[in-house]
């Protein structure tokens, strides 16, 4: 089936609309941050950078780490931007961008996200590395699209705690590549890491405006489901991982704690334990 330009846009010399890349430009290990200003962070540690690319806040940049291509990608911030660049990330692997029409044989991507994120449990102290075993949305975008095989028992448990309001986005949870977990993670925390749609109130942050749930951290800092719980809060994974499940992809997200939200404690200075997880996940990726 060919798929129609409005439903696919391309820039007039053929390339993907929002990333502004040809398939050619990307590698089958990406490495996604939400900062564009980290994308070099990451493609300095690269032995060649062979391709730049930005379009708005989205930077691409391709090379080669010991002999095997690799991308640095910025998302910019959300799960609203998970969406394009998933999707569009797809395209680039599965579609033929000349016919519009889906490749035979699909080619799955190894996605990473490096990300920084606040901790929902006492015990996990500021600058740790958390591994999302699993990824869990408060952002109601993976309900769009047809899905099977999200975990619906977490989420069932969750809702029934927190007595969840049902004008709230319905949950979500999808497990990420046990694969990428086991190679790269293997001496991190590991845990359930919630995405949120905004930054102070979805997460609990009040500074003028009223939070209508004021107590809903506490609900899921008390969230247990056999030996799980939800370890940290960011905005991006639930996203990341339901398109991974949803299109064919291995998924994994790891962050830096640069807060914990049940102490109060606040990173004075996180940028070094970036650059070493940054270190640490180009050495394990492939």
């Amino acid at each position: 089936m060919k798929i129609p330009a409005s439903e696919l846009p391309l820039t007039p010399d053929g390339r993907i609309y929002h990333l502004g890349l040809n398939p050619e430009d990307i590698a089958d290990h990406i490495i996604v941050v939400g900062d564009p200003g980290r994308v070099a962070n990451v493609s300095k540690y690269f032995d060649t950078i062979d391709f730049r690319q930005q379009n708005r806040e989205l930077v691409t940049h391709t090379g080669t780490l010991r002999g095997k291509r690799i991308t640095a990608l910025s998302t910019g911030m959300g799960t609203d931007n998970i969406d394009i660049v998933m999707n569009e990330l797809d395209a680039l692997a599965n579609i033929d961008l000349k016919t519009r029409e889906i490749k035979e044989k699909h080619r799955t991507l190894n996605i990473v996200r490096i990300g920084t994120c606040g901790a929902l449990q006492a015990d996990i102290p500021v600058h740790s590395f958390v591994a999302a075993e699993y990824g869990f949305g408060f952002d109601g975008l993976m309900h769009f699209y047809k899905h099977e095989g999200f975990d619906e028992e977490i989420v069932e448990a969750f809702v029934k705690h927190t007595g969840w309001n049902e004008r709230l986005p319905y949950p979500y949870c999808v497990k990420g590549s046990q694969q990428l977990l086991d190679r790269i993670a293997q001496d991190m925390i590991h845990g359930i890491t919630a995405s949120a749609p905004g930054f102070f109130g979805p997460q609990g942050r009040q500074v003028r405006a009223q939070l209508q749930y004021p107590d809903l951290n506490s609900k899921i800092d008390s969230f247990r489901v056999g030996n799980r719980c939800i370890t940290n809060l960011e905005m991006e994974t639930s996203a990341l991982y339901g398109f991974g499940h949803v299109l064919g992809h291995n998924m994994l997200t790891v962050c830096v704690v640069i807060a914990n939200r049940i102490t109060h404690d606040f990173s004075q200075d996180y940028h070094p334990h970036v650059d070493q997880l940054i270190k640490t996940v180009l050495d394990r990726i492939f």
